[in-house]
């Protein structure tokens, strides 16, 4: 589980985010369950980090907010069109009793020893790279494995053949 340190923020304004911008910071909010929503500040620094595990995108996060602590999962990034910088974050809160719906990334294993490929010639053409489920928070998989090793030239994987992890109730088909 990753942490990160926010702060509430009363501006919201462009001119107050642009301001948080050029000092590091970037504005965040955090929403869902039965609160209300609440506008956050965040060290760009700390989330550029934890974005550069993929796991960050399908773990639970516990959001440090002032004194307290909130379970979150990212809903959103928005980052600059041509610069490394991130510009805005969404986080959705999470209950650890109910049910979470998020996206998963894919992790295709054994594509050097398939069978299509290496004797066939065929090359593996990815339609999906992420998947989303729907789980209780405590069964969220950090991704789900397809292995490729025996697929032969023409076979195709679907959603239908996957076999997800125990605690994964559904895929949600809302893509």
């Amino acid at each position: 589980m990753s942490n990160i340190k926010a702060i509430k923020r009363e501006n919201t304004s462009s001119g107050s985010n642009n301001k948080l911008r050029a000092e590091g910071l970037i504005p965040a909010i955090l929403y869902g369950g039965k609160k209300k929503a609440v506008s956050l500040t965040i060290s760009h620094k700390d989330i550029a980090k934890a974005t550069e595990n993929e796991a960050f995108f399908s773990h639970i996060i516990t959001l440090n907010i002032d004194s307290k602590k909130e379970p979150a999962v990212i809903k959103a990034l928005q980052r600059h069109p041509a610069k490394p910088f991130i510009l805005h974050a969404d986080f959705q809160r999470v209950d650890m009793k109910q049910e979470i719906q998020v996206k998963v990334p894919i992790h295709f294993i054994n594509e050097d020893k398939c069978v299509g490929v290496k004797l066939d010639g065929g090359i593996i053409r990815h339609t999906l790279n992420e998947i989303e489920i729907v789980c209780l928070p405590k069964d969220l998989p950090e991704y789900i494995e397809v292995d490729m090793e025996n697929l032969k030239l023409g076979d195709s994987v679907h959603l239908s053949d996957l076999t997800f992890p125990e605690g994964v109730l559904r895929i949600a088909l809302s893509q």
